[in-house]
């Protein structure tokens, strides 16, 4: 079930306006990230792919949520938020520019979310508090970052049969894995995001992938959050 896009409502008064105010808001965030708990069994109960598209000419933002059933993969419902970018480009807070869409499609939803799955990062992050991490605490969800790339990180090449993996590492600390979801296909890299162990997240990663690199929750996102877009700008004006 697709609904009609929603606006996404005003900002509240106290959300950061500069990278000093932000930063300190995820200092605050990080502290409430459950690293311990399992999370629901894969191929169980909802498992929704979030993702966001920008134009960024015209200051316009397009999230997109769609709801998947955990067992078959099939969609379940679909909704997306458009409305203006709520903070600049800066490299480890994107989030901030993110999360009040994605938090708008999440709320248009009927279907109980279940596990969420970011196109990003979670505690595979600068700050170990990426979109995953900021909007799991936000929301109350279980969420999982699924990364095309592995940031800042070092790796191993896992093996290359799929199920491989190998620690994505920031010095000595293992903040997320490497994981081979495609045989000979280069990785997709895995991180915690919020009451989900890094483990679990490695089984939801692969069985959302039975046919392509990337699970089917992000490629489903991602088509729908740019579809919104284009429909939310066709007719505005470049700046």
């Amino acid at each position: 079930m697709n609904t009609p896009p929603v606006t996404i409502p005003p900002l509240p008064a106290d959300w950061p306006a500069d990278e000093s105010a932000a930063r300190a808001v995820q200092d605050a965030l990080r502290e409430r990230v459950v690293r311990d708990e399992p999370g629901p069994p894969p191929g169980t109960g909802h498992v929704t792919g979030v993702d966001v598209a920008y134009d960024d000419e015209r200051d316009v933002v397009a999230a997109a949520v769609v709801v998947l059933d955990g067992a078959s993969l099939d969609v379940v419902e679909e909704a997306t938020a458009v409305g203006r970018v709520a903070f600049p480009y800066v490299p480890g807070l994107l989030a901030f520019r993110e999360v009040p869409a994605v938090l708008a499609a999440l709320g248009a939803l009927k279907a109980d979310p279940g596990l969420v799955v970011c196109d990003g990062y979670g505690i595979a992050h600068p700050r170990r508090f990426g979109l995953a991490s900021h909007l799991g605490v936000l929301a109350g969800l279980p969420t999982i970052g699924v990364a095309k790339n592995p940031f800042t990180f070092s790796y191993e090449a896992p093996g290359a049969a799929r199920g491989s993996a190998a620690p994505l590492l920031d010095g000595a600390e293992e903040v997320g894995s490497a994981l081979r979801t495609r045989e000979g296909v280069k990785p997709v890299f895995v991180s915690v995001g919020h009451r989900v162990t890094l483990a679990a997240a490695r089984a939801h990663t692969l069985h959302l992938t039975p046919r392509y690199r990337l699970p089917e929750t992000t490629r489903r996102a991602d088509a729908l959050c740019r579809s919104a877009l284009r429909e939310a700008t066709a007719d505005s004006p470049r700046a």
